[in-house]
């Protein structure tokens, strides 16, 4: 059964959230402006909804944002401890904080997340970056008012990444950027246990919200105008399965498929192990559910699957696939990849390939494996050299990158619906938005289309995305 924060302890962080409501009024009076806010969010979609609630506590807390540390009073940096590569950015960035905050010494400096919740990393920062003053992991953040406010009253080093199976902590303020679409957590933690991921260790066990809160939230969102919704879990398909009343994840796709004002809804991830028939009619079945999946099979080989501890086989993998084809046609579809897992051979790493030409994807979210300490694949020898590695992961890119021109070209002539995001980040003069299928589209019009969805013919296919023109 999941485990909830009591209705007392929420309202102890109110409590707190008063206090530094207080503290912004009187720093507001001396400088003329209320404190500001940089946060910076690295890794998943789940840190980046974590960064919504971070953001909302401090809003209804009286700060107020910008854009570059470099103005900040408060940083906070929501971290990731997924692969070494995003570790590395953080302690990049915190040397640079480190010269800032010698000009400044009165700038606060909070790192949370996924990173800070392994123990022999906060070890390393309370030792090498003695300038960061706040430190909480995953299952602290609801805990922020407080910590914070001891932070700023004490000027010493506040820590609190307690081990914890985890627990759901509902009603945190939240605060979102994008007025159209929404994350919406319905599950929080994972409890499968790839010999690769630290996922498990500091995300905590799985624990799933209860559906009538995970309505109210998107009925909440739907009123304030949203109507695109994406469900995130570790893993969706294991939803419900801590729950006392009768209801899995295709349940509750079904519930948010008949709200009034929803019109897309996606969801993610899928664990293939997990992934049923069930899912792929309800997938079917919902008009609003869009036609795109991202399921994962990180590796084609039998033998390193098997020591990944996947629980699944190629076979049985690449049989859901054809299964989602067949039932739903026209799907997108996208995975993770890794490449260079320590027992994996170039023999190995061709049958990965065989997967990736035989389902082909629209897209691959593929990664050199890194070795992530406290996880059982940290113990293992690898087979292949640094150089083998970065040869099969850049040959495996070139062969995904000509199927996802060769499928983006047969969209070339066809008029999509699309959902219009805002100004393009490559070409400001041109809008860019999504499809059903997520698909990036550019094209050029008005910024009062923000926001609508919208009829574009596409003209021209690129590898990444498609450049359209708006359909009047």
């Amino acid at each position: 059964m999941a485990k909830y924060i009591e209705q007392e302890e929420m309202q102890r962080q109110e409590e707190y959230l008063q206090k530094l409501l207080e503290y912004t009024s009187e720093f507001s009076l001396m400088h003329g402006r209320a404190p500001l806010v940089h946060t910076e969010t690295y890794g998943c979609q789940q840190n980046e909804n974590d960064t919504e609630r971070i953001r909302g506590i401090l809003k209804k807390a009286g700060f107020s944002f910008c854009e570059q540390s470099e103005a900040a009073d408060l940083v906070i940096y929501n971290t990731c401890a997924v692969r070494e590569n995003a570790e590395q950015k953080v302690f990049g960035r915190l040397g640079i904080l480190k010269h800032l905050k010698e000009s400044r010494p009165e700038m606060v400096i909070g790192l949370c997340g996924c990173m800070v919740q392994q123990e022999h990393i906060t070890e390393k920062i309370k030792k090498t970056y003695s300038h960061v003053d706040l430190i909480f992991g995953t299952h602290a953040l609801y805990r922020l008012p407080e910590l914070l406010y001891q932070t700023l009253m004490s000027k010493k080093t506040v820590v609190s990444i307690e081990n914890s199976d985890g627990a759901i902590a509902e009603d945190v303020p939240i605060l979102r950027e994008d007025s159209n679409k929404a994350w919406v957590s319905v599950m929080y933690g994972c409890n499968n246990f790839c010999s690769y991921c630290i996922v498990p260790y500091v995300r905590g066990r799985e624990r799933s919200r209860k559906p009538e809160a995970i309505l109210s939230e998107i009925r909440e969102l739907v009123d304030s105008g949203v109507t695109e919704i994406c469900l995130l879990g570790q893993n969706v398909n294991s939803y419900g399965k801590d729950l006392e009343e009768e209801i899995d994840f295709s349940d509750l796709l079904r519930a948010v498929n008949e709200m009034d004002g929803v019109r897309r809804i996606r969801f993610m991830t899928s664990h293939p192990k997990d992934f049923g028939d069930k899912l792929i009619d309800t997938m079917a079945e919902c008009d609003k559910v869009c036609k795109q999946l991202h399921l994962p099979f990180q590796a084609g080989s039998d033998k390193v699957l098997a020591d990944m501890n996947r629980r699944y086989t190629r076979e049985e993998y690449l049989e859901k696939i054809r299964k989602v084809k067949q039932r739903i046609p026209g799907i997108l579809l996208t995975t993770d990849v890794i490449v260079g897992f320590p027992t994996e051979t170039n023999e190995d790493f061709q049958k990965t390939l065989d997967v990736i030409r035989e389902v082909e994807y629209d897209q691959i979210f593929s990664f050199i494996y890194s070795r992530r300490e406290g996880t059982p694949a940290a113990k293992m020898d690898f087979v292949l050299s640094k150089e083998e590695i970065q040869r099969n992961f850049e040959e495996m890119l070139e062969v995904q990158n000509d199927i996802s021109k060769k499928k983006n070209l047969r969209y070339e002539g066809k008029v999509l619906e699309v959902l219009v995001e805002g100004p393009s980040k490559t070409d400001p003069n041109m809008l860019t938005g999504r499809t059903d299928t997520y698909k990036i589209v550019n094209f050029k019009g008005d910024i009062s289309l923000v926001g609508k969805y919208v009829p574009i013919r596409i003209a021209e296919a690129h590898t990444w995305s498609l450049n359209g023109e708006l359909v009047e």
